[in-house]
């Protein structure tokens, strides 16, 4: 369908900021490209690109554009995907996104065991903060979102709803390493934490739960990334702290002990949906997976 290549080729566009990079991620030569872009924008009447010093970018009418195409894009793989089921195939796709507490580990594991079952069905996995998870929602980018504590939003229909406390992760060498019992925040508190940074629902979680008791950690690193924590914390005695959920199950070398659940607050796990949206066939096998494996 050439209306669904134009929009294609648009969102590429605007994904790189250059026409010459997306020409050769296309496989075009960039003045054919550009053509194509001028005759769609004498098409419709108006300019959707402006020039910058680095490339191209959309301007507010190209944005509003990009929100149409986003969702005439999600439609017609709906489209595809309900034909293949109506062929008995098994062909389709699913665009999942998820909070950085769930890309090391529950997500990998979903998504292998999603596709062992239906092998030619794609998934496309976007890690993002709870705030951009829910708007990777509502502009087309996501079917399903798995997110941490994600703020409420009238615009996602929640397909479940669970709970979990912080955990206390840290080397199998630690000190701590070695106790049976659950942890307090106080006994954590003896020894240096990696944290992830204030942005993240986690970091949140904690600061709320030291503040409680007045405690004041000795932080040695501070990192956007969960899995350079986990990875971090092999190399230095140090403390850091996720949902049970997310801690790699494949690194032996990693110990997980509970915190003391009085002393801090259940963090919200929501697998979702945009509200009134009809899923695919994959992105609904998918969800019900999910959600068996959260209860």
């Amino acid at each position: 369908m050439k209306h669904i290549q134009i929009l294609k080729i648009i969102k590429v566009i605007s994904e790189v900021g250059s026409i010459r990079k997306a020409a050769e991620q296309l496989n075009i030569t960039p003045s054919a490209l550009t053509r194509k872009v001028l005759d769609f924008e004498d098409e419709i009447g108006i300019a959707i690109f402006e020039r910058i010093s680095q490339g191209v970018r959309l301007n507010p009418a190209g944005e509003l554009l990009l929100r149409h195409i986003n969702f005439q894009l999600a439609d017609y793989d709906l489209f595809r995907s309900q034909i293949a089921d109506l062929s008995a195939l098994k062909r389709g796709h699913v665009n999942l996104v998820c909070s950085q507490a769930f890309a090391g580990n529950f997500v990998p594991e979903q998504v292998a065991a999603f596709r062992k079952k239906y092998p030619d069905v794609t998934v496309n996995v976007l890690v993002r903060d709870h705030i951009h998870g829910i708007a990777s929602l509502i502009d087309y980018e996501a079917d399903l979102a798995l997110l941490l504590n994600p703020p409420p939003s009238p615009e996602v229909h929640e397909l479940l709803t669970s709970h979990q406390h912080l955990c206390a992760v840290m080397s199998s060498s630690h000190p701590l390493a070695g106790r049976d019992n659950t942890l307090s925040l106080r006994e954590c508190c003896d020894y240096l934490f990696a944290l992830p940074l204030n942005f993240l629902a986690i970091r949140t979680n904690l600061n709320e739960a030291l503040a409680a008791q007045g405690l004041t950690p000795r932080t040695g690193v501070e990192s956007n990334s969960l899995e350079f924590l986990f990875s971090y914390i092999l190399k230095e005695p140090a403390l850091t702290f996720q949902i049970a959920a997310g801690v790699p199950q494949t690194e032996p070398r990693l110990k997980v002990k509970k915190l003391a659940e009085k002393e801090t607050s259940a963090l919200r796990i929501m697998l979702g949906q945009l509200r009134n949206r009809t899923l695919s066939l994959p992105a609904l096998k998918l969800a019900e997976q999910m959600k068996s494996a959260l209860v």
